[in-house]
């Protein structure tokens, strides 16, 4: 084996372009593992326990970059490291010359450079991420705080000085967002509509914005706020911002809300301030009855928030079981009956957890890393199913997202398929901009493999037809494949209990809140 290490010492460049570079060097021939990444304690962590030695990193800080490949041969980890370099500082337009010279390194800079800006997108570790979002404040711009590992004391101090001065603060943690139309972070393609999504939830906002596109209403906006923003302790700062000013503007008739159970106070406080215009609540897995204002309507799944709020316009949502039930029931036909379990291995944390709450009360207990009920942690006993959220953090140091890079996932698809007594993996692939190029493409051979060997699969496409990769290709993809394909991640966790207890009517559960 031939390992290689590069190090940049005081460069930085954010998380998509780290994951970016290393999927780049994990797709050639002769590369074992490859990570582009910041030299962090956590990350040198992680190479010196694939083998490295710390001495390589040559006292490297968290300031710096590095490259790393494990490849069989010089030449083949050589070649890595160059592909490795390309893709993280080729500029898009072949980069160069007096462009070059005028990357900017600073906030100011970008500022200098772009005039008319609104807006900074802070990818930065979460040790400075802070910082930076208040330098951007200073400096009169919104912020979509991509960066986690920000502390609630500091979140609290950031949104408390955006209400004062009136501007946004999307985050920490906050993946999806589009402003005026324009996608921020994990966004996809959606025409220009009538309802503002402020969502508590990054693949939680890409459904329902995906799905109002679909069901043709389309979007105004979709504000992120982090997935702490409604808790008691951060108050719904962001909530109440984004909520007014959905509110006021005239390009909005509806508003949508979406976030897991939310401190009842908080949601209270937040969802008077929709006034006059109308708002469903999609609290994802709600399992008290919330007492909110007159003209507010909640309810427990993404489906069900986007479905009511078509219905709020008066528009007639499509039948989500068409063509799906025969579907189930040509899957569940010829199952082995010693093939029970459902297997959940997700790239969107939302879509997780909707599975887990609308399964559970199907299904019964299913261990997770993010389990409803904490004595359901993972690691499980034999015969249990089992639900992944493989964007968790646990899951992708030291590699690339599952959006961005389906072979972490592959690796699991492949380790299912040889239990025997799996009946059903569940599947999401999310499209849109950051995401993999052709994550259908990518995954299709190896749920081919796990059909051939007697279970099922299904999958949820989360996209629009206007998205780079093609909803309806990914679809025909999939199903090429053996999957069965459903048309929202609700309808998809229906569909595999359905399989797996060999009830094809499930699939049209009233999923009503």
């Amino acid at each position: 084996m031939a390992r290689r290490v590069k190090v940049f010492n005081d460069r930085y460049v954010d998380s998509v372009l780290q994951m970016a570079a290393t999927r780049a060097m994990l797709e050639l021939d002769g590369v074992s593992w490859a990570a582009a990444a910041m030299a962090t304690p956590a990350n040198i962590e992680i190479l010196t326990g694939k083998g490295f030695d710390k001495a390589d990193l040559g006292g490297a800080s968290p300031n710096d970059l590095f490259i790393a490949v494990d490849a069989e041969s010089d030449e083949d980890g050589d070649r890595a490291v160059e592909q490795g370099e390309r893709r993280l500082f080729s500029a898009p337009s072949g980069g160069g010359g007096q462009e070059e010279a005028q990357k900017p390194r600073t906030l100011n800079e970008a500022i200098d450079l772009q005039s008319g800006t609104n807006v900074a997108i802070i990818s930065v570790p979460g040790d400075y991420a802070a910082f930076e979002a208040h330098k951007a404040l200073s400096a009169g711009l919104h912020v979509l705080l991509f960066s986690d590992n920000v502390s609630v004391a500091d979140e609290v101090d950031l949104k408390e000085r955006a209400t004062e001065v009136g501007r946004l603060v999307m985050g920490p943690g906050a993946g999806t967002a589009m402003l005026g139309g324009t996608g921020l972070g994990f966004a996809n393609v959606v025409k220009p509509g009538r309802v503002g999504v402020i969502a508590a939830a990054g693949t939680g906002a890409q459904e329902a914005m995906t799905l109002l596109d679909r069901w043709g209403v389309g979007v105004s906006h979709v504000i992120g706020l982090g997935g702490r923003d409604l808790s008691d302790e951060v108050d719904g700062r962001m909530a109440r911002l984004a909520v007014t000013a959905m509110r006021e503007d005239p390009g909005t008739d509806a508003i949508l809300l979406v976030s897991k159970p939310p401190a009842e106070r908080v949601a209270k406080e937040v969802v008077k301030l929709a006034g006059a215009t109308p708002m469903v609540a999609s609290m994802v897995g709600l399992k008290t009855k919330m007492d909110l204002p007159e003209g507010v309507t909640v309810v427990t799944t993404l489906e069900e928030g986007v479905v009511r709020t078509l219905e709020g316009l008066g528009k007639k949502p499509p039948d989500l079981t068409e063509g799906l039930s025969s579907d189930v029931k040509s899957a569940g036909d010829g199952l082995a009956k010693e093939r029970t379990l459902v297997r959940g291995l997700f790239s969107g944390g939302t879509l997780c957890y909707e599975s887990l709450v609308i399964l559970s009360d199907i299904l019964g207990p299913i261990w997770s890393n993010t389990p409803l009920d904490k004595k359901l942690k993972v690691p499980a006993p034999e015969g249990a199913h089992v639900f992944l959220d493989l964007g968790e953090e646990e899951y992708t140091k030291g590699r690339p997202h599952p959006m961005i890079d389906p072979e972490a996932r592959i690796e699991w698809l492949r380790e299912a398929a040889a239990d025997d007594q799996l009946a059903v993996v569940l599947i999401d692939v999310v499209l849109g901009y950051g995401a993999h190029d052709d994550p259908a493409g990518q995954l299709a051979p190896v749920c081919a493999e796990i059909v051939s060997k007697g279970a099922r699969v299904v999958a949820y496409v989360l996209g629009t037809d206007q998205d780079p990769q093609g909803y309806d290709k990914q679809r025909a993809t999939l199903r090429e494949a053996g999957c069965t394909v459903a048309a929202t991640n609700a309808r998809a966790s229906l569909a595999a209990a359905a399989i797996a207890l060999r009830k094809p009517e499930l699939v049209g559960r009233n999923l009503g809140g």
